[in-house]
Protein backbone atom coordinates (compact mmCIF):
# COMPACT_ATOMS: atom_id res chain seq x y z
CA UNK A 1 0.00 0.00 0.00
CA UNK A 2 1.07 3.69 -0.33
CA UNK A 3 1.90 4.38 2.95
CA UNK A 4 3.51 0.69 4.04
CA UNK A 5 5.97 1.75 6.75
CA UNK A 6 5.26 5.00 7.05
CA UNK A 7 4.48 5.80 11.27
CA UNK A 8 2.05 8.04 12.95
CA UNK A 9 1.36 9.23 16.19
CA UNK A 10 -2.30 10.57 16.76
CA UNK A 11 -2.68 12.60 19.43
CA UNK A 12 -5.92 14.13 18.01
CA UNK A 13 -9.47 13.52 19.05
CA UNK A 14 -13.13 14.05 17.69
CA UNK A 15 -12.93 14.50 13.95
CA UNK A 16 -10.15 16.29 11.83
CA UNK A 17 -7.44 14.55 13.11
CA UNK A 18 -8.75 11.25 13.73
CA UNK A 19 -10.01 11.49 9.88
CA UNK A 20 -6.73 12.61 8.91
CA UNK A 21 -5.21 9.62 10.50
CA UNK A 22 -7.99 6.85 9.68
CA UNK A 23 -7.02 7.82 5.70
CA UNK A 24 -3.52 7.64 6.26
CA UNK A 25 -4.19 4.00 8.20
CA UNK A 26 -6.38 2.86 5.56
CA UNK A 27 -3.95 3.00 3.04
CA UNK A 28 -1.02 0.99 5.19
CA UNK A 29 0.73 3.75 7.92
CA UNK A 30 1.11 2.40 11.02
CA UNK A 31 -1.38 4.69 13.52
CA UNK A 32 -0.88 4.58 16.98
CA UNK A 33 -3.42 6.42 18.79
CA UNK A 34 -2.50 7.99 21.97
CA UNK A 35 -5.02 8.56 24.34
CA UNK A 36 -5.34 10.10 27.49
CA UNK A 37 -6.42 8.03 30.91
CA UNK A 38 -10.37 7.20 29.87
CA UNK A 39 -9.81 7.23 25.82
CA UNK A 40 -11.20 9.73 23.67
CA UNK A 41 -13.95 11.77 24.17
CA UNK A 42 -15.67 9.76 21.38
CA UNK A 43 -15.72 6.33 23.17
CA UNK A 44 -18.40 7.57 24.46
CA UNK A 45 -20.61 9.95 22.59
CA UNK A 46 -23.17 8.54 20.84
CA UNK A 47 -24.76 4.61 20.15
CA UNK A 48 -23.02 1.75 20.42
CA UNK A 49 -23.49 -1.42 17.89
CA UNK A 50 -20.73 -3.45 19.21
CA UNK A 51 -17.71 -2.79 21.45
CA UNK A 52 -17.08 0.65 20.22
CA UNK A 53 -19.60 3.49 19.63
CA UNK A 54 -20.26 4.45 16.41
CA UNK A 55 -19.07 7.77 16.09
CA UNK A 56 -15.43 6.18 17.74
CA UNK A 57 -14.91 3.66 15.09
CA UNK A 58 -15.55 5.74 12.41
CA UNK A 59 -13.08 7.51 12.69
CA UNK A 60 -10.39 5.13 14.48
CA UNK A 61 -10.38 1.91 12.77
CA UNK A 62 -7.23 0.20 11.58
CA UNK A 63 -5.18 2.17 14.44
CA UNK A 64 -3.38 0.62 17.68
CA UNK A 65 -4.33 2.10 21.04
CA UNK A 66 -1.43 3.24 23.74
CA UNK A 67 -2.53 4.92 27.05
CA UNK A 68 -0.30 7.79 28.48
CA UNK A 69 -0.68 9.98 30.64
CA UNK A 70 1.84 13.04 29.30
CA UNK A 71 2.32 14.62 32.23
CA UNK A 72 4.05 11.19 33.89
CA UNK A 73 7.46 11.11 34.10
CA UNK A 74 8.04 7.59 32.74
CA UNK A 75 4.79 8.18 29.91
CA UNK A 76 6.29 10.99 28.64
CA UNK A 77 9.71 9.14 28.30
CA UNK A 78 7.58 6.24 26.34
CA UNK A 79 5.89 9.09 23.84
CA UNK A 80 9.47 10.58 23.04
CA UNK A 81 10.71 7.35 22.48
CA UNK A 82 8.07 6.70 20.07
CA UNK A 83 8.47 10.26 18.68
CA UNK A 84 12.27 9.55 18.21
CA UNK A 85 10.74 7.26 15.19
CA UNK A 86 8.06 8.57 14.15
CA UNK A 87 7.62 9.81 10.45
CA UNK A 88 4.35 12.07 11.57
CA UNK A 89 2.67 13.39 14.48
CA UNK A 90 -1.02 14.66 14.32
CA UNK A 91 -2.42 17.33 17.60
CA UNK A 92 -5.19 19.05 18.08
CA UNK A 93 -4.44 20.14 20.70
CA UNK A 94 -4.64 24.73 21.47
CA UNK A 95 -1.79 25.94 20.71
CA UNK A 96 0.88 26.17 23.64
CA UNK A 97 -0.60 22.84 25.02
CA UNK A 98 2.44 20.73 23.50
CA UNK A 99 5.03 23.11 24.17
CA UNK A 100 3.48 23.16 27.94
CA UNK A 101 3.73 19.25 27.79
CA UNK A 102 6.99 18.99 26.29
CA UNK A 103 5.71 17.21 22.95
CA UNK A 104 6.41 20.85 20.94
CA UNK A 105 7.79 20.37 17.52
CA UNK A 106 10.94 22.27 18.18
CA UNK A 107 11.55 19.88 21.16
CA UNK A 108 10.55 16.64 18.95
CA UNK A 109 12.19 17.92 16.05
CA UNK A 110 15.41 18.18 17.95
CA UNK A 111 15.86 14.86 18.51
CA UNK A 112 14.04 13.64 15.21
CA UNK A 113 14.49 16.23 12.30
CA UNK A 114 12.37 13.82 9.68
CA UNK A 115 9.78 14.30 11.86
CA UNK A 116 6.66 16.24 10.28
CA UNK A 117 3.88 17.23 12.88
CA UNK A 118 0.74 18.48 11.69
CA UNK A 119 -1.52 20.69 14.90
CA UNK A 120 -4.97 21.29 13.34
CA UNK A 121 -6.66 24.04 15.72
CA UNK A 122 -9.51 26.13 15.82
CA UNK A 123 -8.05 28.96 14.42
CA UNK A 124 -4.22 28.59 13.73
CA UNK A 125 -1.20 29.05 16.06
CA UNK A 126 -0.71 32.92 16.25
CA UNK A 127 -2.92 35.58 16.24
CA UNK A 128 -5.84 37.15 18.88
CA UNK A 129 -7.94 34.36 18.55
CA UNK A 130 -5.55 31.50 19.21
CA UNK A 131 -6.27 30.41 22.77
CA UNK A 132 -9.86 30.36 22.25
CA UNK A 133 -11.69 27.30 22.48
CA UNK A 134 -14.01 26.19 19.15
CA UNK A 135 -16.11 23.82 17.81
CA UNK A 136 -17.61 23.62 14.10
CA UNK A 137 -20.79 25.36 14.29
CA UNK A 138 -18.48 29.07 16.05
CA UNK A 139 -16.37 28.92 12.75
CA UNK A 140 -19.52 28.43 10.43
CA UNK A 141 -20.75 31.91 12.18
CA UNK A 142 -17.19 33.27 11.92
CA UNK A 143 -16.32 32.68 8.41
CA UNK A 144 -20.59 33.60 7.53
CA UNK A 145 -20.95 30.26 6.40
CA UNK A 146 -23.77 29.59 9.07
CA UNK A 147 -25.39 33.12 7.94
CA UNK A 148 -25.16 32.42 4.43
CA UNK A 149 -27.16 29.04 5.41
CA UNK A 150 -30.62 30.26 5.40
CA UNK A 151 -33.39 28.44 6.11
CA UNK A 152 -36.70 29.75 4.54
CA UNK A 153 -37.38 31.92 7.21
CA UNK A 154 -34.52 33.54 6.40
CA UNK A 155 -32.79 32.10 9.68
CA UNK A 156 -29.22 30.65 9.72
CA UNK A 157 -30.57 27.00 9.84
CA UNK A 158 -28.05 24.21 11.49
CA UNK A 159 -25.19 23.04 9.44
CA UNK A 160 -26.01 19.18 8.75
CA UNK A 161 -21.89 18.69 8.44
CA UNK A 162 -19.09 19.95 10.70
CA UNK A 163 -17.66 21.20 7.15
CA UNK A 164 -14.39 22.71 9.11
CA UNK A 165 -13.49 19.35 10.74
CA UNK A 166 -13.35 17.65 7.61
CA UNK A 167 -11.73 20.36 4.99
CA UNK A 168 -9.20 21.11 7.43
CA UNK A 169 -9.23 17.33 7.99
CA UNK A 170 -8.48 16.83 4.18
CA UNK A 171 -5.90 20.35 3.78
CA UNK A 172 -4.06 18.38 6.97
CA UNK A 173 -3.92 15.29 4.85
CA UNK A 174 -2.84 17.11 1.96
CA UNK A 175 -0.11 18.84 4.17
CA UNK A 176 1.42 16.06 5.33
CA UNK A 177 1.64 14.36 2.42
CA UNK A 178 3.19 17.35 0.56
CA UNK A 179 5.84 17.34 3.22
CA UNK A 180 6.57 13.86 3.28
CA UNK A 181 7.50 14.10 -0.63
CA UNK A 182 9.75 16.99 0.49
CA UNK A 183 11.41 14.77 2.88
CA UNK A 184 12.20 12.63 0.66
CA UNK A 185 14.13 15.78 -1.26
CA UNK A 186 15.33 17.62 1.78
CA UNK A 187 15.44 15.06 4.63
CA UNK A 188 13.92 16.94 7.12
CA UNK A 189 10.92 16.98 8.11
CA UNK A 190 8.57 20.42 8.88
CA UNK A 191 5.75 21.91 11.19
CA UNK A 192 2.32 22.16 9.52
CA UNK A 193 -0.08 24.72 10.91
CA UNK A 194 -3.80 24.14 10.11
CA UNK A 195 -6.53 26.66 11.22
CA UNK A 196 -9.61 25.58 11.22
CA UNK A 197 -11.43 28.73 10.99
CA UNK A 198 -9.28 28.83 7.57
CA UNK A 199 -9.52 25.90 5.77
CA UNK A 200 -13.49 26.78 6.39
CA UNK A 201 -12.94 30.49 4.92
CA UNK A 202 -11.12 28.75 1.76
CA UNK A 203 -13.89 26.97 0.71
CA UNK A 204 -15.66 29.74 0.51
CA UNK A 205 -14.08 31.04 -2.78
CA UNK A 206 -17.05 30.18 -5.32
CA UNK A 207 -19.58 32.49 -3.53
CA UNK A 208 -17.31 35.36 -2.45
CA UNK A 209 -17.66 37.21 -5.54
CA UNK A 210 -19.93 40.11 -4.55
CA UNK A 211 -17.98 40.41 -1.32
CA UNK A 212 -14.46 40.19 -2.85
CA UNK A 213 -15.35 42.52 -6.25
CA UNK A 214 -18.03 45.16 -4.67
CA UNK A 215 -17.46 45.13 -0.46
CA UNK A 216 -20.82 43.62 -0.04
CA UNK A 217 -22.92 40.57 1.81
CA UNK A 218 -23.99 38.37 -1.04
CA UNK A 219 -28.01 38.21 -1.20
CA UNK A 220 -28.56 34.90 0.13
CA UNK A 221 -31.44 34.29 -1.96
CA UNK A 222 -30.65 35.90 -5.28
CA UNK A 223 -26.91 34.24 -5.75
CA UNK A 224 -26.82 31.19 -8.60
CA UNK A 225 -26.27 28.02 -5.66
CA UNK A 226 -28.15 29.55 -2.92
CA UNK A 227 -31.59 30.01 -4.21
CA UNK A 228 -31.35 32.43 -6.77
CA UNK A 229 -31.76 29.71 -9.89
CA UNK A 230 -34.01 27.47 -10.64
CA UNK A 231 -31.92 25.06 -11.77
CA UNK A 232 -30.41 24.72 -8.41
CA UNK A 233 -33.11 24.02 -5.87
CA UNK A 234 -35.01 21.27 -4.76
CA UNK A 235 -39.00 20.81 -6.05
CA UNK A 236 -41.24 18.47 -4.70
CA UNK A 237 -42.65 15.51 -6.82
CA UNK A 238 -46.46 14.49 -6.98
CA UNK A 239 -45.73 11.35 -4.50
CA UNK A 240 -44.42 13.83 -1.99
CA UNK A 241 -41.14 12.40 -2.62
CA UNK A 242 -38.29 15.46 -3.51
CA UNK A 243 -35.24 15.83 -5.84
CA UNK A 244 -32.50 18.57 -6.87
CA UNK A 245 -32.14 19.95 -9.91
CA UNK A 246 -28.22 20.63 -9.70
CA UNK A 247 -26.87 21.76 -12.96
CA UNK A 248 -26.60 25.45 -14.43
CA UNK A 249 -25.17 24.36 -17.47
CA UNK A 250 -27.16 25.73 -20.71
CA UNK A 251 -27.23 22.26 -22.23
CA UNK A 252 -29.59 20.92 -19.23
CA UNK A 253 -32.12 24.54 -18.89
CA UNK A 254 -32.43 24.34 -22.82
CA UNK A 255 -33.28 20.43 -22.51
CA UNK A 256 -35.60 20.58 -19.62
CA UNK A 257 -37.75 23.93 -20.50
CA UNK A 258 -37.26 22.72 -24.33
CA UNK A 259 -39.06 19.74 -23.12
CA UNK A 260 -41.76 21.63 -21.62
CA UNK A 261 -42.86 23.83 -24.80
CA UNK A 262 -41.26 26.21 -22.29
CA UNK A 263 -38.00 27.38 -24.75
CA UNK A 264 -38.72 31.29 -24.33
CA UNK A 265 -37.91 30.75 -20.49
CA UNK A 266 -34.19 29.90 -21.42
CA UNK A 267 -33.12 33.55 -21.58
CA UNK A 268 -34.21 34.39 -17.71
CA UNK A 269 -31.52 31.77 -16.73
CA UNK A 270 -28.99 33.46 -17.71
CA UNK A 271 -27.89 35.13 -14.72
CA UNK A 272 -29.48 34.44 -11.22
CA UNK A 273 -32.43 36.39 -9.08
CA UNK A 274 -35.53 36.70 -8.50
CA UNK A 275 -36.06 37.41 -12.11
CA UNK A 276 -36.23 33.53 -12.39
CA UNK A 277 -39.08 32.80 -10.73
CA UNK A 278 -41.30 32.15 -13.61
CA UNK A 279 -39.10 29.34 -13.99
CA UNK A 280 -39.04 28.16 -10.40
CA UNK A 281 -43.07 28.19 -11.28
CA UNK A 282 -42.79 26.07 -14.46
CA UNK A 283 -40.23 23.69 -13.00
CA UNK A 284 -42.83 23.40 -9.63
CA UNK A 285 -45.61 22.41 -11.45
CA UNK A 286 -43.85 19.97 -13.91
CA UNK A 287 -42.30 17.81 -10.87
CA UNK A 288 -46.11 18.31 -8.78
CA UNK A 289 -47.57 16.27 -11.49
CA UNK A 290 -45.19 13.86 -11.71
CA UNK A 291 -43.72 11.01 -9.56
CA UNK A 292 -40.26 10.61 -8.40
CA UNK A 293 -39.82 7.85 -10.80
CA UNK A 294 -41.66 9.71 -13.69
CA UNK A 295 -39.62 12.92 -13.11
CA UNK A 296 -36.41 10.77 -12.60
CA UNK A 297 -36.73 9.06 -16.07
CA UNK A 298 -37.26 12.34 -18.16
CA UNK A 299 -34.48 13.63 -16.65
CA UNK A 300 -32.11 10.48 -16.91
CA UNK A 301 -33.34 10.72 -20.98
CA UNK A 302 -32.72 14.09 -22.06
CA UNK A 303 -29.48 14.11 -19.29
CA UNK A 304 -30.34 16.59 -17.08
CA UNK A 305 -28.06 16.86 -13.97
CA UNK A 306 -30.18 15.48 -10.35
CA UNK A 307 -30.34 14.00 -7.96
CA UNK A 308 -33.48 12.32 -5.56
CA UNK A 309 -32.94 14.15 -1.84
CA UNK A 310 -31.98 10.45 0.34
CA UNK A 311 -32.51 10.22 3.84
CA UNK A 312 -29.15 8.44 4.77
CA UNK A 313 -30.28 5.26 4.97
CA UNK A 314 -31.11 5.92 1.64
CA UNK A 315 -27.79 6.82 0.86
CA UNK A 316 -26.28 4.21 2.01
CA UNK A 317 -28.12 1.90 -0.17
CA UNK A 318 -28.42 3.91 -3.26
CA UNK A 319 -27.12 1.79 -6.42
CA UNK A 320 -24.22 3.56 -7.63
CA UNK A 321 -22.70 3.01 -3.57
CA UNK A 322 -23.93 -0.63 -3.77
CA UNK A 323 -21.75 -0.85 -7.22
CA UNK A 324 -18.76 0.38 -5.97
CA UNK A 325 -19.02 -1.69 -2.90
CA UNK A 326 -18.08 1.56 -0.81
CA UNK A 327 -20.17 0.22 1.94
CA UNK A 328 -18.33 -2.18 3.91
CA UNK A 329 -19.40 -5.05 6.29
CA UNK A 330 -17.57 -6.06 9.06
CA UNK A 331 -17.59 -10.02 10.94
CA UNK A 332 -20.04 -8.52 12.99
CA UNK A 333 -22.42 -7.74 10.32
CA UNK A 334 -22.08 -3.88 11.19
CA UNK A 335 -21.78 -1.27 7.89
CA UNK A 336 -18.84 1.19 7.34
CA UNK A 337 -17.88 3.37 5.15
CA UNK A 338 -15.59 2.68 2.76
CA UNK A 339 -12.20 4.71 1.48
CA UNK A 340 -13.12 7.60 -0.60
CA UNK A 341 -9.20 7.33 -2.14
CA UNK A 342 -9.02 4.33 -4.72
CA UNK A 343 -5.68 3.74 -6.60
CA UNK A 344 -5.31 1.31 -9.22
CA UNK A 345 -2.06 0.35 -7.98
CA UNK A 346 -1.67 -0.71 -4.24
CA UNK A 347 -5.32 0.36 -3.18
CA UNK A 348 -6.47 0.89 0.13
CA UNK A 349 -6.71 -2.39 2.60
CA UNK A 350 -9.14 -1.83 5.47
CA UNK A 351 -9.34 -2.59 8.63
CA UNK A 352 -12.69 -2.29 10.20
CA UNK A 353 -12.25 -3.03 13.79
CA UNK A 354 -11.24 -0.01 15.84
CA UNK A 355 -8.71 -0.91 18.96
CA UNK A 356 -10.07 -1.37 22.43
CA UNK A 357 -8.45 1.42 25.11
CA UNK A 358 -4.76 0.52 25.98
CA UNK A 359 -5.12 -2.70 23.63
CA UNK A 360 -1.34 -2.02 22.51
CA UNK A 361 0.46 -0.55 25.45
CA UNK A 362 3.16 -2.45 24.71
CA UNK A 363 4.42 -0.11 21.98
CA UNK A 364 4.93 1.69 24.92
CA UNK A 365 7.59 -0.20 26.63
CA UNK A 366 8.77 -2.00 23.43
CA UNK A 367 7.88 1.13 20.55
CA UNK A 368 7.69 0.42 17.07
Amino acid sequence: MKLSGIRVLDLSSYIPGPYLTMAMADHGATVVKVEAPGGDHTRHIGLKDGPDTVYFRNFNRGKHSIVLNLKDTADHAAFLRLADEADVLVESNRPGVAARLGIDHATLAARNPRLITCAISAFGQDGPRSGRAAHDLALEALTGVLGANQGNDGQPAMPALPLSDYLSALNGLSAVLMALYARERTGRGDFIDISMQEALLSATANVLGPTLAEGRQPVIGHERTTGGAAFYRCYACGDGEKLALAGQEPKFIAALLGHLGRSELVPLCDTPGPHQQPVVDTLAAFFASHTLAEAGALLDRIDVCWGRVNTYPQALEDEQIAARGFVLTDDLGRRHLGPPIRFADEPARVTLRAPALGEHQDLARKGW
